[in-house]
Formats: structure tokens, sequence, C-alpha cells
């Protein structure tokens, strides 16, 4: 379905509302529509970053806190935070016990130095500001934190790119609209749109106050996990 995706000045509240609506099966069509990688790709996160008992992981965009889930699993203590309501309640629902803190991730309601790393998964474009929540990440970090950005993406090759454009910008909106919000997985596919080049999004990390910037391609590029450290 054609969508006229929302102005910056519109965009919290339609997305706050979309993510409230979906919130119920949320997991059950991310497990469907990547056919489960999307927890194989939390994993890799988890690896990548060396999450484990003696860190604070701050969750931005945190849904139903599967990643927060599986850094709690690593023994590290988890704060989760999202602006949906919804979707912290399915989040207790499913059983997770990190406090959760319904907030806007470019203006988070925590110290500064706080965390040891910060974490976002399938939600940087769905930010209002990418620079401005880069710009809190940077600041709730200890010096020395890690910060990882998992994300989708497009793969460079040919056949790569047709099977992935037929798959997530036909597939993936008509079967979420049988089985959950029409509209929402619409705007999924169309949402990558706000995400900037991947030279440009390198560089705003680089920017907000990070160094050893580096993008990893996962399962053959239809997805990427940025990792950098916060500079002292």
């Amino acid at each position: 379905m054609a969508l006229r995706l929302p102005p910056l000045t519109e965009k919290a509240a339609v997305v706050e509302a979309m993510f409230d609506r979906i919130a119920p099966r949320y997991d059950l069509l991310n497990r469907l529509l990547t056919l489960r990688l999307d927890q194989r790709w939390r994993r890799v996160l988890v690896r990548q970053v060396g999450i484990g008992r003696d860190d604070l992981v701050v969750d931005l965009g945190c849904g139903t806190g599967d990643l927060c889930a599986l850094a709690a699993a690593a023994g590290a203590r988890v704060i989760g935070v999202d602006s949906a309501a919804r979707m912290l309640v399915e989040a207790r629902r499913c059983g997770l016990l990190a406090p959760l803190v319904r907030a806007d991730a470019g203006i988070l309601p925590l110290p500064q130095a706080t965390a040891s790393v910060v974490v976002s998964a399938f939600a940087l474009r769905n930010f209002v500001s990418i620079p401005q929540v880069l710009s809190e990440a940077a600041r709730v970090l200890r010096p020395g934190g890690r910060l990882a950005l998992l994300e989708v993406d497009e793969p460079s090759g040919r056949v790569t790119r047709w099977g992935h454009e037929l798959y997530f910008r036909r597939l993936v909106p008509f079967i979420g609209g049988l089985l959950s919000d029409r509209a929402a997985y619409a705007y999924l596919p169309q949402s990558t749109a706000y995400l900037p080049p991947a030279p440009q999004l390198l560089g705003l990390v680089n920017e907000a106050g990070f160094r050893a910037v580096r993008k990893h391609p996962l399962s053959g590029g239809i997805a990427q996990l940025i990792v950098a450290i916060r500079q002292h």
C-alpha cells in the first residue's frame, strides 16, 4: 500500500501510536518475517561488544525486551528505554525483570557516564533525530564504553538486492497486514528512508564522540551492526 512517511514534526507521535498497536503480536511477526534471524543478530551484537557481568547496559528502543533479556542472560544489569507504553507492558508480560523506562531516546532521564554499554536494535530509523540519540548515548556512556547499533540494511549484490527488495518491501507488508496492522507493516520497510547512507551514518557516530567506528554486514548484508567506543 502507498504510504506517506510522517514528517519529523509528527514522527514521534505516529511511531509511538503505531508500536502501541502492534505490540501484542510484535514478537510473533518478528520471528516469522525474519525466520528467527532477528534473534541471531541480537546474539551477535551481545558477543561483538562483549556484554558480561561487569556491564550496565542501556537499550534504546527496547520494545518487548528481546535484547534486554539476552544482555541480562549474559550477566549484565540492564535498563530498557522505549517511548511506546504497550511495548513495555509486553516486555513485562514476557517476564523481563529489568528496569523499564518510558522515555524519548533523545532525552534520556539518566545521569551522565552511567552505562558501560548502550545498544539499540532496529530502532534507529524510528527515532526523530539520529544525531540527538547518538549524542545522548555518548552522554550516558562512561569513557571507553561501547556502543552497538543493529539495523536493517540493503545488500550490495544485484541478485541479493533484488530478492531482498521483493521480500522486504512486498511480502513483509502483505504478511504483516494479514496478521497484524496493515499500515504499520507498510511503514516499517519504507522507514529505511530515514537511515542515512553508511558513510554518513558512521560519520554521525564519530561526530557524536565515538572512535573505532565499524560496520559489520550480517546475513549477506540484509542487516548491519555498527559498533564504536566512547572517546575519553
